[in-house]
């Protein structure tokens, strides 16, 4: 049998907000099991702080995956957190924040898994629960194409083409969410954008925290990163990355393969409207055996 998870330890952490630009405090706490995973923001009335992590309740994808909740209270840039916690294997637990956004950190998810890995990981004693992808399902917008479909196992495949720049051209990953494959391949890959879209972010007020410090800049054929790439491949990597993040949004692990063309947060979270749209495309099971081999975690 596969158990649930969660935090053994509460523990804290501080950066500043992407968009915002200011300090950003965070915790982590354990949460009871069959919890999911919940935000809280202590800088709003508690009536309106709580903000479950659902892919019902996204509510902007164009410059990070923001959720709202019925009282109209948001949390933004929560997918790079999401995707350590799908990657850690935690199922239960409540992220306390005192701003409208999560710290970016470095832009990865590499801050996010040590802070788990410091807290400890606790085996709870109910059954993970799974959601199951029983037949393909397919989205598609302009030349964006994102699919799930059944496998025996956590898969993503993502492809991004990027003409503009030799950099990147056309990227090609894979992921198969085994024992330590997210935070081995992908969890230290950086947010990546492009040095004119930064400077029109900032004239409208927006990226006011983006540095060189947490995210890839791309200026024409170079990376202006004094430290450049950590893989040659980065780009893609921290593509598959966000897709690991926004499905975690599912409510559990799901078990199918993911396959993205230019995929981005608004097709993630179109396909998982799409799969739940169509009850005969899933179906929700416990995770009756553990295989190290064949993560579910």
């Amino acid at each position: 049998m596969s158990w649930q998870q969660t935090l053994n330890t509460t523990i804290h952490c501080a950066g500043v907000g992407l968009h915002s630009g200011r300090r950003v405090r965070m915790t982590l706490r354990p949460a009871p099991v069959d919890h999911g995973i919940s935000f809280i923001r202590t800088d709003v009335p508690a009536d309106r702080a709580v903000i479950a992590a659902r892919w019902d309740l996204v509510a902007d994808t164009r410059l990070c995956t923001l959720l709202k909740n019925e009282q109209g209270t948001t949390i933004g840039t929560i997918e790079h957190l999401m995707a350590a916690l799908r990657g850690l294997g935690i199922d239960n637990a409540v992220v306390e924040v005192d701003a409208p956004e999560l710290p970016i950190m470095d832009g990865s998810s590499a801050p996010f898994v040590f802070l788990i890995e410091c807290a400890g990981i606790k085996q709870q004693d109910q059954p993970r629960r799974l959601i199951r992808v029983l037949k393909e399902v397919r989205v598609q917008d302009g030349d964006k194409i994102v699919s799930l479909s059944p496998a025996p196992v956590s898969s993503f495949r993502a492809e991004i083409v990027y003409e503009n720049t030799a950099l990147i051209r056309r990227q090609e990953g894979f992921l198969r969410l085994t024992d330590g494959a997210f935070k081995a391949e992908v969890a230290d890959c950086r947010t990546f954008g492009f040095a004119h879209e930064v400077e029109a972010m900032r004239k409208a007020g927006l990226g006011l925290g983006g540095s060189l410090d947490n995210a890839i800049v791309i200026d024409g054929d170079r990376v202006m990163n004094p430290g450049g790439l950590r893989h040659a491949d980065e780009f893609i990597r921290h593509k598959i990355l966000d897709a690991v993040g926004d499905l975690y949004l599912a409510g559990g692990p799901i078990l199918g393969h993911y396959q993205g063309l230019r995929p981005g947060h608004a097709m993630n979270n179109a396909i998982l409207r799409a799969l739940f749209a169509d009850t005969t495309a899933w179906r929700r099971e416990d995770a009756e055996t553990w295989d190290s081999r064949a993560a579910v975690a």
